[in-house]
């Protein structure tokens, strides 16, 4: 319990929230995560050794972070304090501190849980390191995104980090059949699981979901039409600022470049139904078109430009469909990155080799001094050869006969690499 747990016990008429009341009492009730908690698994071990040090658990909402972080405490006999970092400043963490401090002076040792700690900046997490080295405090900290770009180096590195995953439809499930005596309700497995599937992998919106349905089931027998009723429309985890924000921009991209319409589209769906910047996927789309359709298809540049200009006009619902069929029209579009390769080989040899001075013959010569100089001479100007293509070289001298760009046999490419080829025979005709 907590230190400034003054709430008083729950009186018999008191009603607290289904994903509440069902939260397990041991480790053998608790449902998911086996791959850490599972016999003679890491976290397992710790916990049932009477081991455990600070640790990170990292998951998705309602997969059991702050349940776990309770039980651990129950196992291990610790004073549990928990610590909210939205509400809390660094003049709370010395005050909590100070207590863990005179508790550990007589032989009581003290977890300290924070949930989403990601949301304390720099500063508030360096004040929890003097205290987490002495051994005042075991922290459990719970996040839902990504340790490695939220957490201080300092407080990574005496801490061990456990990914939660996401539960499982037969997990949320079990979690239900456990919790319908507590709602007094009756329900087939179809409609749990249906609700276990609309739930994403989050127990707590599995539990909100069943106990709001309970309370339109009167009769106490769960009905298809009061399943519907709570679900409305499914919740999707997404965070725009967050990890699985770009995690599902990547799944569109690559499913893009792979040639699969119907993992774009469903990608695509997944991020408009959580609500992302239409303008946004349109950037994106964009980019597609550049890095990996590139002259294999010209159009599907100025098609996704028109589906920018479409979303941009018409809003949604309507412009979704737009980005729906650019979506299809990229993943469909003969594919190459020729023109991203030879930008980058091109970059690297600018890095790695002087920056030598234009050759005077393709230097413009706007002044009597210039061309005295030397500016302009030796210029051909290719319309005055038969099929416009001179044996000027325009390279600096040190790079004279590189080649960059090597377009594929795909698409319009296929026909850009024959030009090239023609030009390359012309041009070595001409010498």
């Amino acid at each position: 319990m907590s230190l400034f747990d003054s709430t008083p016990p729950d009186s018999p008429g008191s009603q607290r929230p289904l994903a509440e009341r069902m939260r397990p009492h041991s480790l053998e009730d608790f449902i998911g995560q086996d791959h850490i908690l599972g016999a003679g698994k890491p976290l397992r071990r710790q916990i049932e050794r009477d081991e455990l040090t600070s640790i990170i658990l990292w998951g998705p909402p309602g997969v059991g972070k702050t349940t776990l972080a309770h039980l651990i405490a129950h196992v291990t006999r610790c004073e549990f304090i928990p610590f909210s970092a939205v509400l809390s400043g660094i003049k709370e963490i010395k005050a909590v501190m100070a207590d863990a401090e005179r508790l550990r002076r007589v032989g009581r040792r003290t977890i300290l849980f924070v949930d989403e700690i990601h949301r304390f900046n720099k500063a508030q997490q360096d004040a929890f390191l003097p205290y987490v080295e002495r051994g005042d405090i075991i922290l459990i900290g719970a996040t839902t995104e990504n340790p490695s770009f939220e957490i201080i180096a300092a407080l990574l590195s005496r801490s061990r980090v456990y990914a939660l995953r996401a539960l499982t439809v037969p997990e949320i499930v079990t979690l239900l059949q456990r919790a319908l005596p507590v709602v007094n309700l009756r329900a087939t497995g179809e409609l749990l699981e249906q609700i276990g599937i609309y739930s994403n992998g989050d127990g707590r919106q599995a539990y909100n979901t069943l106990e709001a349905a309970a309370a339109a089931s009167p009769s106490g027998e769960l009905t298809e039409a009061a399943v519907q009723d709570a679900m409305q429309r499914k919740v999707l985890l997404y965070d725009k600022s967050g990890e699985e924000h770009f995690n599902l921009v990547s799944a569109l991209h690559k499913s893009v470049r792979s040639s699969d319409p119907d993992a774009a589209l469903y990608w695509l769906t997944r991020m408009l139904e959580a609500g992302e910047d239409r303008l946004y996927i349109a950037r994106r789309l964009v980019r597609m078109a550049i890095e990996d359709i590139g002259l294999a298809d010209p159009r599907a540049l100025e098609q996704c430009i028109a589906v920018k200009e479409a979303v941009h006009f018409l809003g949604i619902p309507e412009g979704d469909l737009a980005l729906a069929q650019a979506a299809i029209y990229l993943s469909v579009a003969p594919k190459s990155d020729a023109a991203y390769r030879a930008l980058s080989a091109v970059q690297e040899a600018v890095e790695k080799t002087i920056a030598e001075p234009v050759p005077m013959h393709l230097r413009n010569a706007p002044t009597k001094s210039m061309k005295e100089w030397g500016y302009g001479q030796g210029y051909q100007h290719a319309h005055k050869f038969e099929n416009a293509i001179p044996d000027m070289q325009c390279l600096p001298p040190s790079l004279a006969g590189r080649q960059y760009y090597f377009p594929t046999d795909r698409g319009i490419e296929k026909r850009i690499r024959e030009r090239l080829e023609e030009i390359r025979k012309l041009r070595g005709a001409g010498e």
